[in-house]
């Protein structure tokens, strides 16, 4: 599923790899394809509308025990929006419908009536100690289970339920998120930080280069670009 050109997360994913002086191959995985968890070092799971996601939850139980499998044994993934909501337990779109997930994470997704959360959004990770910017357009209420942390603290915006201050989320090395725009060309760092971890599972003894040795001055601009959206508005 690709909404709002979530896909240019994959295309910074690879900017990102490059930069550290990898090759990244990419393959799209879809209707009545197979996925084998021990084909690939990293996953994107993009999201969709509720037509598109109707039609993915009828294709997804066929691949669900290898994403899972990929999941548990500590597989890169990041998952936006329908795709976040699909790694759970369940979701219930606008009309009612209550489409099954892969159950790989215990986390639910309820639907508002009348309502969605739109608009800038700004949320600070206290484990990494990383803020991370973004734009929020869903009508999905998600709640977190246990084992599951949030990808953030919600600063300004409404998160996952706008009830208990969660956005998206992180469990082994999978990380989901309401973030559209793409996600990851606000949020260098979060960049970095998920491959590096593919390249960490892949290559444990390699000695990957330092963010500020390759990408600082990526995150300086866009903090440049960030400040001047605040004045702005």
């Amino acid at each position: 599923m690709n909404t709002y050109g979530d896909n240019g997360n994959i295309l910074m994913l690879k900017y990102v790899g490059e930069k550290l002086g990898v090759k990244m191959t990419f393959d799209i995985v879809s209707l009545g394809d197979d996925f084998h968890a021990s084909d690939y070092d990293m996953a994107f799971f993009g999201g969709g509308q509720d037509f598109e996601q109707l039609i993915v939850s009828e294709d997804l139980p066929t691949k669900a025990e290898e994403l899972r499998k990929f999941i548990e044994a500590d597989g890169v993934m990041l998952a936006i929006c329908g795709g976040f909501q699909f790694l759970g337990q369940y979701h219930t779109n606008a009309s009612g419908q209550k489409l099954k997930g892969i159950s790989a994470m215990g986390h639910y997704t309820l639907s508002q009536e009348n309502n969605r959360f739109i608009g800038d959004i700004e949320i600070h990770n206290d484990e990494f100690n990383e803020t991370y910017y973004g734009f929020e357009n869903h009508q999905g209420r998600t709640f977190l289970a246990e084992g599951q942390k949030p990808l953030g603290r919600v600063i300004t915006g409404q998160g996952n339920n706008s009830e208990d201050g969660t956005e998206g989320m992180h469990y082994k090395n999978v990380y989901g998120s309401y973030f559209h725009g793409p996600l990851l060309s606000r949020n260098v760092r979060l960049a970095y930080r998920i491959v590096c971890d593919a390249l960490s599972q892949k290559y444990p003894e390699v000695s990957i280069p330092g963010f500020e040795t390759i990408l600082a001055d990526e995150q300086k601009g866009q903090k440049v670009l960030d400040s001047k959206r605040k004045v702005d508005s």
